[in-house]
């Protein structure tokens, strides 16, 4: 996410980390740098020209010029700057409203519109425990209702089910007097979108909120779209009195300019972020853990929040008894090792949430990305159970019809086996040192680690 204004970025701000005074030349020389990277990032350029003012002047106060590293107080104002104009912190969604509180969801055709009805509708589910129900109120696009419909039978969401011979006014009273029989906590109403706007589409959405008075109104917009996300979320609040907007598609945005751009020039908040195909891939929108991305620091909170929702502590602790009583580690436990981290996003998602890795060259990155770790996944659930317990039975043969049931090379093969026996002498020294804490210390006095098999 935003890689490549993190690369930018960082190459501006590295060399005045280490400086031991800030002056106005080294300040100046920075700042043009910064501003480049912005206006790459497709930032809007007032956006740009009030975060380089912000900086400037807050640059050379006295309480930096003075401060015994100078070079980390500036980098600190220019994250404090990203977190402020991206909304200084994040906002919720307001439900406070009595039963059923209704979020009408709008936007341009593409954005991503009806699968965001979908992840919300999940996240509001699982995270607040609200008992939804989702309507479709696009009657123009082919499909657009089956395919919300779908969608809330795998997330397991009621549905409201409508027509394109109905009025969309119609479908939406028609789903709010349903879930107030049927005592549902939130309705979710998804709209038509158009591929530009229109005065018919905006005379459509406008009678529809003025209708049925939705507590939030959020605006679904791809993020890829850079400081025209902004301007295009501009005019839909000018229409429609917006309370929040959501990004769509930021795990493919490597320049960022709509998430610096959308707050300050519509004044509404971002609330969510998409980030990710998957259902579950929809995220609150923290300004500050998005700053410290952009930045190269990580996002160490979401990691966190992310594993203890979607991490498997059972797995995790059968794993640790079965070391404790002296069993080994085999292909089995790092089958499921790897799906654990499938849940976290892989080794993408991880590595853009851990400190330090958003100034990777992009070679080293590609080194070790998501299709390897697919592959490596191919090829041991191609081995039988008792070959992923017993690793030394893979010989000649049963080599061949693992590759080829995994579509690898044999020497694919042969270069996981031999990793994984490194793994498996590393396991092995680690439960003999006492566990991870343990190893750790040493491996801060200087100790190794085997690489991992992909």
């Amino acid at each position: 996410m935003f890689d490549s204004l993190t690369s930018r970025l960082g190459d501006s701000l590295r060399n005045i980390r280490g400086q031991g005074r800030i002056s106005e030349d080294n300040i100046k020389d920075t700042l043009r740098d910064v501003r480049m990277a912005l206006l790459e990032a497709d930032v809007a350029l007032p956006v740009v020209r009030q975060f380089i003012n912000e900086v400037k002047e807050k640059a050379q106060g006295e309480a930096v010029m003075k401060s015994l590293s100078p070079g980390q107080a500036f980098v600190k104002i220019v994250n404090d700057e990203l977190v402020h104009i991206m909304g200084d912190a994040c906002e919720g969604l307001n439900l406070s409203a009595a039963p059923p509180a209704v979020i009408l969801m709008a936007g341009l055709q593409g954005a991503g519109k009806t699968t965001t009805v979908g992840k919300l509708s999940r996240w509001l589910k699982e995270n607040q425990n609200k008992k939804v129900l989702v309507v479709s109120a696009d009657i123009y696009r082919p499909a657009a209702i089956k395919q919300l419909e779908t969608l809330a039978g795998e997330i397991g969401v009621d549905f409201f089910p409508s027509t394109e011979k109905q009025d969309p006014v119609d479908i939406a009273q028609g789903a709010i007097d349903h879930a107030k029989k049927n005592f549902h906590d939130v309705v979710l109403v998804d709209t038509a979108g158009r591929l530009h706007i229109d005065e018919d589409m905006m005379a459509e959405i406008s009678r529809l909120q003025s209708t049925i008075k939705p507590v939030e109104t959020l605006f679904v917009v791809d993020s890829m779209t850079g400081q025209d996300a902004a301007n295009t979320a501009k005019a839909f609040n000018d229409a429609l009195e917006l309370t929040g907007v959501v990004l769509t598609k930021t795990d493919g945005d490597a320049r960022g300019g709509a998430a610096l751009s959308v707050r300050q020039i519509t004044g509404k908040p971002i609330k969510f972020m998409g980030v990710g195909e998957k259902t579950d891939a929809l995220q609150p929108f923290h300004p500050d853990r998005v700053a410290s991305r952009i930045l190269g620091m990580g996002d160490v909170l979401s990691l966190v929040e992310e594993a203890q929702a979607k991490l498997d502590v059972g797995e995790a602790e059968k794993l640790a008894k079965k070391m404790k009583k002296g069993k080994g580690f085999d292909l089995e436990d790092f089958l499921v090792q790897i799906q654990q981290m499938n849940k976290l996003g892989g080794i993408a998602g991880l590595m853009d949430k851990l400190p330090g890795m958003g100034g990777l060259p992009a070679n080293m990155k590609d080194k070790v990305n998501d299709k390897q770790i697919n592959q490596v996944e191919a090829i041991v659930l191609s081995m039988t159970r008792e070959e992923r317990r017993r690793p030394e039975l893979i010989k000649g043969s049963r080599k061949r019809r693992i590759a080829t049931g995994s579509g690898v090379q044999i020497q694919d093969v042969n270069r996981l086996l031999k990793q994984f026996t490194q793994m498996q002498k590393m396991m092995k020294k680690m439960n003999k040192m006492g566990g991870m804490g343990k190893m750790m210390k040493q491996l801060k006095g200087g100790g190794g680690m085997p690489g991992m098999p992909f």
